[in-house]
C-alpha cells in the first residue's frame, strides 16, 4: 500500500541515442525523451503501467484538454495521421456516452508484428498488438477489414477505461490480484464492451453502416459455429473463465461459449429490447452511464446480480425473465425479430467456403444445395495437413476422426487443405470418401460421408425502403453522441 518510485534509465551504448520512453505513470523528474523518475500510489498501481522503450513512432491528439499518445513500435509503414483522427473520434464518442473522461492523459502502445492480434486494458493506457497488414498506408481511402479490426481493438480497450478499470466487480476489489477471482459477471465487462467496441465505430463515423453489419455478422457466425453455446450458459462461461476459457483445448468449440462473443450478442439484445419496450425512451446507453455514476466514479465495486437490478431500475422495465433466459439457459438467442424492428433482416445460411464468415447481402438468399463439409477445422504447416478440431455431430466425428489426426490422402489422392475443401465440395452429398491418416504413429483408414454445410453463417440485408418510424429507430440506435461532449 506504500507509494512507489521507479527510475527508468536510458540504455547506454551505440544505437540507443534515439530511444524514447512511453509510460503513463506520473513523472517526477524526466528528460525530454521520458527517461527518469516516476511515482505511483502503490505497488498494484505500478503493475498497471506497461512501458515501451525504443525508437518508436508516435502521434498525439487532445480530447477534453487531456493529451493522448499513440505509440507504434515495430516495422510499419502506416498513415499515423489517419489513425490519430479515427482514434480521436472513437475516444470522443465513448467519452460522450459516459458523460466524462476520468483520466489526466492516456497512452496507446501498439506493437506491430508479422502475425498477431490482442490487447490488454490498463487504467490510463493499453497494450495492443496487430499485424502490419492491418495498418492503413498513406493514400488509402478505404477501410479494410484489417483496419476495422485495429479500430475495434482500440475502441474495446479504451472502453475498458470505464468498464473494467473503474467499473469493476466487487469481488475483484475484495480479493485483489494475489489469486484468481471468480465472478459470473464477465459478460457485463467483456461482453458489453465487445458490443460497444464495434457500435462506437459507426457512431463515431469511422466506418460505414455496411462495415458495421459485416463485423456484426462475423460475431453472430462465431457464436453459431460452436456447439458449446448449447452446453454452457453465459454466467457459467464467466465463472469458469480461469478453468475453461483460459485453458482451451481442441474440444473447446464443442464444450464452451465465449463470454466476449455471446456476451456481445446479449448486450445487443438488451439494448434493442430496452429501446423497443420503452418506445425509444431508454437504451443501454443510459444504463451504462448510470453504472458509471453509481459504481465507477465512486470506486464502488459491482455486486453479483447488481447489473440486472440496475437495468430494471433505470429503464423501468421488467427484464428478469429475459436475463434468466439470456444468462442462465442455453437456449438459442432470437436476434431476427428484434433486428427486424430496426430495419435489419438477418438470415442464417450455409457457409460458401472455409473462410466465409458472413456479411451483408443485397437480396434475400435463394434456396440452394449446401456444399458437403467434413465438420472439422484443419491447418497445414510444413507440408503436414492436420485436423485441429472435430465438431459435434459432424461427418468427421461420426466417422471416428479425431483432432490431431494427420491427413495423408482422400480417395487415394494426396492433397493440401485447399484441395481437400474443393474436392469434398465437388462430391455428391451422399457419396462416402476414403480418408487415410496417421494417428500418432498408426496408419488408419476411415470411410466418411460428408454432410451438408449447416445454417451457421450470418448474413444481413439492409433495406432502404424503411418506414419513418423504423428509420428513426435505427438512427437513434446507430447514431452518435460526440456532439454532446
Amino acid at each position: 500500500s506504500e507509494p512507489c518510485q521507479v527510475e527508468i534509465q536510458r540504455p547506454e551504448g551505440e544505437g540507443y541515442e534515439h530511444w524514447k520512453l512511453a509510460v503513463s505513470m506520473q513523472p517526477l523528474e524526466v528528460d525530454k525523451n521520458g527517461f527518469g523518475l516516476y511515482q505511483v500510489a502503490d505497488y498494484e498501481t505500478l503493475l498497471d503501467h506497461p512501458a515501451e522503450m525504443s525508437d518508436f513512432d508516435e502521434v498525439t491528439f487532445e480530447l477534453l484538454d487531456r493529451p493522448h499518445r499513440f505509440v507504434v513500435h515495430g516495422r510499419a509503414e502506416a498513415d499515423l495521421e489517419r489513425i490519430s483522427r479515427d482514434i480521436a473520434a472513437i475516444c470522443a464518442e465513448e467519452a460522450a456516452l459516459f458523460g466524462e473522461l476520468p483520466v489526466r492523459h492516456y497512452l496507446f502502445l501498439l506493437w506491430v508484428v508479422g502475425r498477431g492480434y490482442g490487447g490488454l486494458e490498463h487504467k490510463d493506457s493499453t497494450s495492443l498488438m496487430i499485424d502490419r497488414e492491418s495498418l492503413p498506408v498513406m493514400g488509402m481511402k478505404t477501410t479494410t477489414p484489417g483496419y476495422r479490426r485495429l479500430l475495434g481493438l482500440c475502441s474495446h480497450e479504451y472502453f475498458h477505461l470505464w468498464n473494467v478499470k473503474r467499473i469493476t466487480p466487487e469481488v475483484f476489489q475484495q480479493q485483489g490480484t494475489a489469486q484468481e477471482v471468480y465472478t459470473r459477471q464477465l459478460w457485463v465487462f467483456e461482453g458489453i464492451t465487445s458490443y460497444y467496441d464495434e457500435l462506437i465505430l459507426i457512431r463515431s463515423g469511422v466506418i460505414s453502416r455496411k462495415d458495421y453489419f459485416e463485423m456484426l455478422a462475423e460475431g453472430v457466425t462465431r457464436v453459431m459455429r460452436g456447439a458449446g453455446r448449447l452446453k454452457q450458459t453465459l454466467e457459467e462461461s464467466s465463472f469458469e473463465a480461469w478453468t475453461k476459457f483460459y485453458k482451451q483445448d481442441e474440444n473447446a468449440p464443442n464444450a464452451i461459449v465465449s463470454y466476449y462473443a455471446k456476451g456481445a450478442l446479449v448486450a445487443l439484445l438488451l439494448d434493442l429490447t430496452i429501446r423497443l419496450r420503452s418506445e425509444g425512451r431508454c437504451s443501454l446507453d443510459q444504463v451504462m452511464r448510470e453504472l458509471w455514476v453509481r459504481h465507477g466514479k465512486p470506486g464502488k465495486g459491482l455486486p453479483e446480480g447488481a447489473f440486472e437490478k440496475l437495468a430494471e431500475e433505470v429503464t423501468g422495465l421488467e427484464l428478469k425473465a429475459d436475463f434468466d433466459y439470456w444468462l442462465r439457459s442455453t437456449g438459442e438467442l432470437d436476434l431476427i425479430e428484434p433486428l427486424k424492428a430496426f430495419g435489419v433482416e438477418l438470415y442464417m445460411t450455409p457457409a460458401e467456403s472455409v473462410s466465409d464468415t458472413g456479411g451483408v447481402i443485397d437480396a434475400a438468399p435463394e434456396e440452394q444445395q449446401p456444399r458437403p463439409v467434413l465438420g472439422a477445422k484443419w491447418q497445414q504447416s510444413d507440408g503436414v495437413l492436420r485436423l485441429q478440431q472435430v465438431f459435434d455431430d459432424g461427418a468427421a466425428q461420426q466417422a471416428g476422426l479425431s483432432a490431431g489426426d494427420e491427413i495423408l490422402a482422400i480417395d487415394g489422392l494426396r492433397m493440401d487443405g485447399k484441395q481437400m475443401e474443393s474436392y469434398l465440395g465437388r462430391n455428391e452429398p451422399s457419396r462416402e470418401v476414403s480418408i487415410h491418416l496417421f494417428r500418432r504413429d498408426e496408419l488408419m483408414q476411415f470411410m466418411v460421408k460428408p454432410q451438408p454445410a449447416p445454417d451457421d453463417t450470418c448474413r444481413f440485408r439492409l433495406p432502404d425502403d424503411l418506414d419513418r418510424q423504423t428509420r428513426e429507430r435505427q438512427q437513434a440506435w446507430l447514431g452518435g453522441h460526440a456532439e454532446r461532449v
